[in-house]
């Protein structure tokens, strides 16, 4: 044993089923697992806010499917269809700005727009202070369709991995490299990221 090959960093749990069978256990044992690793969250001068913690899963597209069902959207087949999780500002003009430029750049990229959805949130565990209660983004989820001309799936992540990054970058430069709220998280037919900035 020696010391100085003591390091402190991220902690990462991963629980998967080795035979590929969906459960909501999975989510369950990976909620356990972030409660369970105290350590994983620093903490600044407020105890209550940390440098944040996540959640990647599968997609659930059942639940998706009657989510946007509500909204008389009906989603493609699975692998047909994507979710990309934003983190949007709270100012409702430029969040109707972004999405308008969500869009139209995935309209360009041939990536049809099939809706948005807004994440439901439990604030109730978050600091109060007002300037930390300020820096809360609004969670909002888009939803866009395979484009007719992707063959495969991989190519689709591709795809949407570049629409994800002409997107942030259009983003940044509209608002002159200003902190716009705007982050996003995840965007993948397979899987999604829930994350935020509170202790693990």
């Amino acid at each position: 044993y020696d010391p100085r090959n003591e390091h402190d960093a991220c902690g990462v749990g991963f629980i998967v089923n080795m035979k590929g069978v969906k459960s909501h256990q999975i989510v369950t044992d990976g909620l356990a697992v972030l409660e369970n690793l105290t350590h994983r969250g620093a903490v600044g001068a407020d105890p209550l806010m940390g440098d944040g913690a996540g959640v990647l899963v599968q997609l659930p597209d059942r639940f998706f499917r009657e989510e946007m069902a509500s909204q008389g959207v009906e989603l493609p087949k699975p692998g047909h269809y994507a979710v990309g999780h934003v983190f949007m500002p709270r100012d409702p003009e430029l969040q109707a700005h972004i999405e308008g430029i969500i869009a139209e750049v995935a309209q360009l990229e041939g990536q049809p727009l099939l809706g948005f959805r807004d994440v439901p949130v439990d604030n109730s565990s978050l600091s109060k202070a007002p300037d930390i209660a300020a820096s809360e983004p609004v969670q909002r989820q888009v939803f866009l369709g395979r484009g007719a001309e992707i063959e495969s799936d991989d190519d689709y992540e591709r795809r949407l991995y570049i629409l994800r990054k002409v997107i942030s970058g259009r983003i940044h430069e509209e608002t002159k490299g200003v902190d716009n709220g705007f982050y996003v998280v995840s965007m993948s037919s397979r899987t999604i990221v829930y994350k935020g900035m509170f202790l693990a």
